[in-house]
């Protein structure tokens, strides 16, 4: 026959309310974080699979920075090719103005110092640069992608400046100045020099405007490659958008509790604790003994 005592009896009612009180402490916690996993223990699967999710979602941040710079890089290149249209359009209008057999020397000359400025412009802009490196110079760190000269000296290197936009995407995000501007005899600085030289000899410059027109249509090309680019940019950019939604609902359905069973939870764990110390109170009430000790 076992015999059970107060003591054994106060201890089994002890550890029923330690345990009622750590699952309202959970219930608790759960609540007001919001998270259904707060340690590994508590799912480790899902944790696993939240590790995962959280994983994907840091790279698809990071490729929209790819993103983001890319499309910097191509808008500053949109920008300076925009302006060296402007420029070759400039100097065509002084050709045609050139041509005209009635001008003074005067007049030729004060052209040939125009194409002069429109041509050192034309260098500044295909010497454009964005955050330190040069737009038109390939993987190259000089600090110019021209060195000015007759005719100018490229110096680019081979390769070409690439972000990471996708798991398997890469796209250029630079353009090169020799399929842009060209180099040697054959560059639009060197057209725009024997512009220059001809107005000044009172040499008609009519005959140079296939050779600008060429140049001018390069330049135009290069600049729609670029818009090519600055579109996948944005589909990509548009892609990412979506799988980060995706991937924010799927670590959120892992990790994150249903508010209202949360609540509903506490409520049935704090009536279970006020019922158990209720019960716990009557059932052991002190004998004459326990009240005399």
């Amino acid at each position: 026959m076992i015999r059970v005592t107060d003591q054994s009896m106060s201890l089994a009612a002890q550890r029923a309310l330690g345990e009622r009180q750590s699952r309202l402490a959970s219930a608790q916690q759960t609540a007001t974080s919001g998270a259904r996993i707060t340690r590994p223990s508590d799912d480790p699967a899902g944790t696993g699979e939240a590790l995962r999710v959280r994983g994907d979602l840091a790279a698809q941040a990071q490729y929209q920075r790819n993103i983001d710079d890319g499309a910097a890089w191509l808008s500053t290149i949109d920008s300076a090719l925009d302006g060296a249209t402007g420029l070759l359009r400039q100097v065509r209008d002084a050709v045609v103005q050139g041509g005209n057999g009635s001008l003074t020397q005067d007049a030729r000359d004060a052209l040939a110092t125009v194409v002069d400025g429109l041509r050192a412009d034309l260098l500044s802009s295909a010497n454009t640069r964005y955050l330190g490196r040069s737009v038109f110079a390939g993987t190259s760190d000089a600090d110019a992608a021209f060195t000015d000269g007759t005719p100018p000296t490229f110096n680019g290197a081979p390769g070409s400046v690439a972000r990471r936009v996708g798991p398997d995407t890469t796209v250029a995000v630079d353009t090169d100045g020799r399929s842009a501007f060209g180099t040697g005899p054959t560059s639009v600085f060197t057209v725009l020099d024997d512009i220059a030289a001809d107005l000044r000899a009172r040499v008609d410059p009519t005959a140079r405007l296939g050779a600008l027109d060429g140049a001018m249509k390069n330049v135009v090309a290069a600049r729609a490659e670029a818009g090519t680019r600055s579109a996948l940019l944005q589909r990509a950019s548009q892609a990412t958008t979506e799988a980060t939604t995706a991937l924010t609902s799927r670590r959120t359905a892992i990790e994150d509790v249903d508010l209202g069973q949360a609540v509903l939870d506490l409520q049935l764990q704090q009536t279970a604790y006020q019922a158990a110390l209720a019960v716990t109170a009557k059932v052991l009430q002190p004998s004459l003994t326990e009240f005399l000790r």
